[in-house]
């Protein structure tokens, strides 16, 4: 490694700090003075100021700088896009990203120089956020996202990319791909993802300290988080199979969207309907079931995104509130309420897009099934992968028309299949007993599917009562396949 007291080449700085000048929150001077009073050389490291084309001081830019940074004009408005563009004309060995809104200590490059000497297994890492708050809500905000930060700095095993600050390797983030401008602030899990599944090892450099400037302005913060879950979601309808992307979490709200379906939730709730015996011996939890599938069989998922607008707008105006006559600690935990409803329905609201522009990959129980309501997310249990269905589920399948063999491959973990009151629903109507086979791992039902070959398969049965799980738990299958003209097998 090169001393910090003389270039390594007159031709290629070590670093080039890379400053997108949206979202500077006013706080961008600052921040440019930050990056001219480090203790090393100043021709070690390049400033290179990625201008979007509505920052309004330009005036005042080209005076401050002087020569001091390159600047480069772009026509993106958002700042990953500007970190990318910026990365993609950066000359130094190691990039470093930050926010306008944030500023360094002096000593942060020369650590910086001292953290790859002696971590030759980094291929980078984030430094320390320290919050500067003007406000009480500006104080909550920040409580938030720094446990948020610490979690993903100290404990998560990946997740470490923390544009505020961050530096990497070149090689390493060309190889990962680089940040994607169109998944906005989720950019930075996708490509933290991919660092932890081709081997590269990101650090964190507690010493090495930024000053995260927070506004407390909610009306920034619901920006914030519409910018990230439009990216979450994007990603996940683009079905990408890259490394990381098994890494990534996938929110309840995108595996269940078939849930909103409203054809499948009416024949979940006619299944319910037309199964007396639960009405009879069961009548509490049938009347969880009917209020469960109730609004989707009507609305859509309107109901549901109804329910989380009315969640976060009640939460906000709470906030509003507490911000003036509060408490430090209300104000702490109707943030993160406000949060939580907002995201959820942003969710919901982003996945009604996706799902008008024609929908995107989801995880289902076979090749057959076109769409299926009423399941939990994947687990597992002695190595199997499969979902626990809710005690009414719904199913739409795709075959041959005629006679076909569908098999509903089930663990063996609640009392034996025979003896749990299991009712089978083909569109509507109830499949005979004569057709329906019953084994350890399952069930085998012979049907005749009508023309052009697609058919919901609905059923109810009485609910697992797992001890410890509030979940309704129904069926746990592991698979749906669909065969024509198979001969049943011995039981």
């Amino acid at each position: 490694m090169p001393s910090p007291q003389a270039a390594p080449d007159a031709e290629r700085p070590l670093f080039s700090v890379i400053i997108p000048l949206e979202f500077h929150r006013g706080q961008w001077e600052q921040s440019w003075q930050g990056w001219m009073s480090q203790t090393i050389a100043r021709q070690l490291y390049e400033i290179i100021l990625v201008v979007p084309p509505d920052f309004s001081p330009r005036e005042n830019l080209s005076a401050l700088a002087g020569g001091e940074a390159r600047l480069e004009f772009s026509d993106s408005a958002h700042d990953i896009g500007l970190c990318a563009i910026g990365a993609a004309r950066a000359r130094g060995k190691y990039l470093f990203f930050t926010e306008s809104h944030c500023w360094p200590e002096p000593d942060v490059l020369a650590l910086c120089v001292r953290a790859f000497e002696e971590h030759p297994e980094w291929s980078g890492f984030s430094c320390k956020s320290i919050p500067v708050c003007r406000n009480r809500l500006s104080e909550a905000e920040a409580a938030m996202y720094q446990a948020d930060i610490d979690f993903g700095m100290k404990i998560h095993p990946w997740r470490k990319v923390l544009d505020q600050c961050f530096v990497t390797r070149r090689e390493a983030y060309e190889e990962c791909g680089g940040l994607r401008e169109e998944l906005g602030h989720f950019a930075e899990w996708v490509l933290a993802a991919a660092y932890h599944a081709r081997g590269h090892v990101i650090g964190y450099l507690e010493e090495a300290r930024f000053h995260h400037y927070y506004i407390g302005r909610l009306s920034d913060l619901k920006t914030f988080t519409l910018d990230f879950v439009e990216g979450e979601i994007r990603y996940l309808s683009e079905g990408r199979r890259e490394p990381g992307s098994e890494l990534l979490d996938i929110p309840v709200e995108w595996s269940s969207q078939d849930d909103f379906d409203p054809a499948l939730a009416r024949s979940a709730l006619r299944a319910l309907v037309l199964d007396g015996r639960a009405w009879s011996r069961r009548p509490h939890e049938t009347w969880r079931g009917f209020r469960r599938w109730v609004g989707p069989a009507l609305f859509g998922n309107l109901s549901a995104r109804g329910a989380a607008r009315l969640a976060a707008a009640y939460a906000r105006c709470v906030l509003t509130a507490l911000a003036r006559v509060g408490s430090r600690e209300s104000i702490a935990r109707w943030m993160k309420r406000y949060i939580a409803a907002l995201i959820d329905f942003q969710r919901l609201d982003c996945i009604r897009r996706v799902r008008e522009a024609g929908g995107g990959p989801l995880q289902r129980l076979g090749n057959p099934v076109l769409a299926q309501a009423g399941f939990n997310a994947v687990e597992t249990w002695q190595g199997r992968a499969f979902r626990w269905s809710e005690p009414e589920a719904a199913v739409r399948i795709s075959a041959r028309p005629g006679r076909n063999v569908v098999r509903v491959q089930c663990l063996n973990v609640r009392e034996p299949f025979n003896r749990i009151g299991l009712r089978f629903y083909l569109d509507g109507e109830r499949i005979a007993e004569r057709s329906i086979a019953i084994h350890e791992d399952g069930f085998e039902l012979r049907l005749e599917l009508p023309s052009p070959g697609e058919a919901t398969l609905a059923w109810t049965c009485p609910r697992f009562a797992a001890v410890g799980d509030s979940r309704r738990l129904g069926l746990p299958v592991v698979a749906i396949e669909v065969a024509s003209d198979v001969q049943p097998r011995e039981a």
